[in-house]
């Protein structure tokens, strides 16, 4: 887990958060082994980074109900794409997130 130390260079704006997904567990269901190109991406992340929260129309920021550390679920086609220092992770907005894992 040497990312944990690692400083993140990109912070989110406003409502939105910094996910890296987190990779299945399970590749064989019985007997088949599912091929890599066959799979589908996982919809269960970590939450690397968070922005300053939404600005409402009267100018006041909402904390986000989401923080740096929280395990997520999220919808299979929310989020931008970015890679970073050679790691994949998904950009989306707070209401792309589904619900928080563990709480």
């Amino acid at each position: 887990m040497a990312q944990a130390t690692h400083q993140m260079k990109l912070r989110p704006l406003h409502d939105r958060v910094l996910v890296r997904r987190l990779e299945e567990q399970d590749d064989k269901h019985g007997h088949i082994i599912i091929p890599d190109t066959a799979k589908e991406k996982p919809q269960e992340g970590k939450v690397i980074a968070v922005g300053t929260g939404k600005v409402t129309e009267d100018g006041k920021k909402l904390p986000l109900a989401v923080k740096e550390g929280d395990r997520i679920l999220f919808g299979k086609y929310s989020g931008s794409e970015v890679k970073l220092d050679g790691h994949e992770y998904l950009i989306m907005k707070e209401e792309d997130v589904l619900g928080i894992l563990g709480s």
